[in-house]
């Protein structure tokens, strides 16, 4: 199995301008990096139609929903990182936009994981302004 971020699931410095086009980005870097059929994007945009994926310190997991597990490839997540930050919901920015691609079993412990590492406040901060896609894969591909 091959690691879940890779630097070509990396963007640094990203300067999308709503949330949508941050989903769309992250999206489109799950797709080029094989992770995941071009249809999964779509579903990632609706799930946040229902329900907002902020999950708090400036951080965001787009994923898809349960029909769009069929477009997965190959578990994998992808980060968009956004250093000016992108407004997400009422007054709240997002600094990092980590899109999930992963089967059932897989997202659980995918989601622990980043659940650590975004508590850290301080450690959010550095990821979203750091110039170095290694910073971001270790702290995340754990």
């Amino acid at each position: 199995m091959s690691r879940i971020l890779t630097e070509e699931l990396v963007f640094l410095n990203s300067q999308v301008k709503t949330k949508e086009e941050a989903i769309q980005a992250a999206g489109e870097l799950l797709v080029a990096g094989g992770r995941v059929e071009a249809p999964y994007v779509l579903g990632m945009l609706a799930r946040e139609q229902t329900m907002s994926t902020m999950i708090g310190n400036g951080v965001a997991i787009p994923h898809g929903q349960h029909p769009d597990l069929k477009y997965i490839k190959e578990t994998g997540i992808s980060v968009l990182q956004i250093p000016e930050g992108v407004l997400w919901d009422e007054g709240e920015l997002v600094y990092l936009v980590i899109g999930i691609a992963a089967t059932m079993e897989e997202h659980i412990g995918i989601l622990q994981n980043l659940a650590n590492v975004v508590d850290e406040i301080e450690q959010v901060e550095f990821l979203s302004t750091t110039n170095k896609k290694s910073d971001i894969i270790n702290a995340l591909d754990a």
